[in-house]
């Protein structure tokens, strides 16, 4: 079927999916479970040591097990081969073939009952013989067995006992460890003395069952060690990570907020008091926030109740300089001047208690927005329309780029409206009288509006505080709009409230770039339509934008774009 996607699971039933999904939990629990973490490392040391605690035991068992069981034999067969001798040495010597082959048999027989060995082998030393007696091999013993080496230290040592490990055939076609015993035994002869090769084999399938019975008792031993001592270590673990991961909830909830949640105290140890200090701390940090909260209401009050109070007073008081204002063609200069100055500072003291009548606001928590379908794009060119006068007088060119942001969003207006001419009157004010550009786009979570000038600009420090309440990049500098040093601070309130940021980049001889971003139909803000950091490298100076023209008196032109 055309467009459908099947994920194939492997022959088992194991997907890859699921063992990716599974890597990441454990590595998730690794990072955030101290109890995981400690019991983890806990049973694979422990697994370790009982590892290479039962690989050399085993070793040793092994050892042990060999020389016990080889002692035994050489001396089991010297013991059968000392007795053999003394029988041949102890027979009349005879010239009849017969009688020798049959003493030669004997031997076998008595070799055979005396040891535990039903592996015998005599070969003749020397050329053969027609009197001698024949070799003598057991059915079951092959040849192969007998290395060169092996024969030719027993024919060049007849006083001295050898051996060597050998692998035994034995039923089923397998083979199991043994030893191959060496001597030489003295036939009595008519001429002299025989001398002849005994190889008697002996087993070591005991030994090897004893040895795989305790190998496989020492790793069963392990086993349950390395899951006791892991149960152990969780038992011990939970009974002291419990009260820490205690600890961290009620530290998280008491970060949070709760400023009422403590820790249960028992007994007298370390983490009891660790719980009473951490107990004690929270009753000191209550206890300052709620001063700090009551003294933080108090000045809020105040801020309040200054700002109500000193309306009445401030309405007659510009009521009063607006009639002298509009006089004062009739006094002498000084006393018109005095009527001009006077009515620019009852004005700027009107826009202060109005900024800090929304201060308090914001911070008592008080504010609401008042949202209706608003186009950014068009409120940008009423606002730059509206500033134009203001542009003229400091000789600058306001440029709108707008390729989106049409679309209506649901917006407080008028904070949005209050939000860009402040952005606009300081680019105006710090521009340096170059062109500004304002810039709104839009993608399908967010729009974006940017007012960007090209002024002296900021340094890195004023860029951290250019937001704080009163505080201005340049002291010195006389302000020529009158603001109030909260503009900024009420522009970033005013953009948190919808939900959205203010931003800000600047550098020193480079100007400064303000990007508002507000979230479209409440979803998820990520990241802006428009770039914080301008791009001046790429495309030139200003002139190379080419999408509009600098605004002038009474007309805006606009470049726009499709949403």
């Amino acid at each position: 079927m055309t467009g459908a996607v099947r994920t194939l699971a492997s022959p088992r039933g194991w997907s890859t999916r699921d063992w990716r999904a599974t890597r990441d939990r454990v590595i998730t629990l690794w990072r955030r479970s101290l109890r995981f973490r400690t019991i983890v490392i806990t049973v694979a040391l422990t697994a370790t040591t009982i590892l290479v605690t039962c690989l050399a035991m085993a070793l040793v068992i092994q050892n042990e097990l060999f020389t016990a069981r080889k002692d035994q034999v050489l001396l089991e067969a010297q013991r059968a081969t000392a007795s053999a001798q003394a029988t041949l040495d102890a027979a009349v010597d005879s010239t009849d073939p017969a009688a020798a082959q049959t003493l030669m048999n004997g031997i076998a027989t008595r070799l055979s009952q005396q040891s535990s060995s039903d592996l015998i082998a005599l070969y003749r030393i020397g050329p053969p013989s027609p009197l001698a007696p024949q070799p003598f091999i057991s059915p079951t013993f092959e040849s192969a067995l007998v290395t060169p080496e092996l024969r030719t230290q027993v024919q060049s040592s007849p006083d001295l006992q050898w051996w060597q490990s050998v692998a035994l055939p034995a039923e089923n076609d397998r083979e199991v460890p043994g030893i191959l015993v060496g001597h030489q035994l003295r036939f009595p002869a008519q001429d002299g003395v025989d001398y002849y090769e005994l190889y008697m084999g002996y087993d070591l399938a005991s030994a090897a069952q004893t040895l795989s019975f305790v190998q496989v008792l020492l790793w069963v031993v392990g086993l349950i060690l390395v899951v006791l001592i892991g149960a152990i270590a969780w038992v011990v673990l939970r009974s002291v990570t419990t009260p820490i991961a205690d600890a961290a909830e009620t530290s998280a909830k008491l970060a949070a907020g709760d400023l009422g949640v403590r820790l249960p105290v028992r007994g007298e140890d370390e983490l009891a008091t660790l719980n009473r200090s951490f107990n004690a701390m929270a009753d000191s940090i209550e206890s300052q926030i709620k001063e700090l909260a009551d003294l933080s209401l108090v000045q809020q009050r105040f801020v309040s109740d200054v700002s109500h109070e000193l309306r009445t007073p401030l309405t007659t008081i510009k009521l009063a300089a607006d009639m002298i204002n509009d006089q004062r063609e009739e006094f002498d200069p000084v006393t018109g001047r005095a009527a001009e100055l006077l009515h620019a500072q009852v004005q700027r003291f009107e826009v202060l208690l109005t900024d800090l009548l929304e201060i308090s606001r914001y911070d008592a928590g008080s504010v609401q927005l008042e949202l209706e379908p608003t186009s950014l794009a068009s409120l940008a060119e009423d606002v730059i329309a509206s500033m134009e006068q203001l542009a003229e007088k400091h000789g600058t060119d306001v440029r709108l780029v707008a390729p989106g942001g049409y679309t209506p969003v649901d917006m407080d207006a008028r904070r949005i409206r209050r939000i860009v001419r402040n952005l606009l009157g300081n680019a105006i004010e710090h521009g340096e009288g170059r062109p500004i550009v304002v810039s709104v786009d839009s993608d399908r979570d967010a729009v974006a509006l940017g007012v960007r000038d090209f002024g002296l600009g900021m340094r890195a420090e004023d860029v951290d505080r250019v937001f704080d309440r009163f505080w201005r990049a340049d002291p010195s500098r006389v302000r020529t709009i009158g603001g109030t040093g909260l503009g900024l601070s009420i522009a970033l309130g005013d953009a948190r409230l919808h939900g959205g940021t203010l931003a800000v980049w600047s550098e020193p001889g480079r100007g400064s770039n303000f990007v508002l971003t507000l979230p479209r139909d409440g979803r998820p803000l990520g990241s802006s339509p428009l770039p914080l950091v301008p791009d001046d490298e790429q495309g030139g100076t200003l002139e190379a934008l080419g999408l509009t023209q600098p605004i002038s008196l009474g007309r805006t032109t606009t470049t726009r774009g499709t949403t």
